[in-house]
């Protein structure tokens, strides 16, 4: 790994093109990993991050807000909560003024499942750059978005 030219055997017409696909093949191998690790928990990263959101607010959030606040903004963010509503890491509750309103709580299986997690060795996916590089990094994607 490190030189997409020989990872994907392929040469590029000119470095814009090429970095568009460095930028596609990274997110892709970063997804795979993050598969890879949350698996043993039984959730998805995309799971894993409605928990985070939930865990910051501090507080119930309605779904909208949550969808808002994703990373990943999957279409399926209800049956991703079914799913952390079934395994009780989330509870939702009815707004009593509106019907058509639910909000979401992280409960205490689900904070302590972000602890197990939290404990867990993750390789620093980032640990070949320096901190100044990770900046660059960051303010170039800013920058493409």
């Amino acid at each position: 790994m490190g030189d997409l030219s020989k990872d994907i055997n392929s040469a590029f017409p000119n470095n814009k093109v090429k970095a568009m696909l460095n930028i596609m093949y990274t997110a892709n191998w970063i997804s795979s990993y993050q598969n890879t690790f949350f698996k043993p928990f039984g959730i998805s990263p995309q799971q894993y991050n409605i928990l985070r959101i939930l865990k910051g607010a501090g507080e119930a959030l309605k779904v909208q807000t949550i969808k808002e606040r994703m990373i990943e903004r999957a279409p399926n963010t209800t049956r991703l909560m079914d799913k952390l509503c079934a395994k009780h890491y989330i509870e939702r509750i009815p707004c009593p003024t509106d019907r058509r309103v639910v909000h979401i709580k992280i409960t205490n299986q689900g904070l302590t499942l972000l602890e197990e997690i939290s404990k867990t060795h993750r390789d620093d996916l980032l640990k070949n750059l320096t901190q100044v590089e990770a900046e660059q990094l960051s303010n170039l994607l800013d920058k493409i978005r």
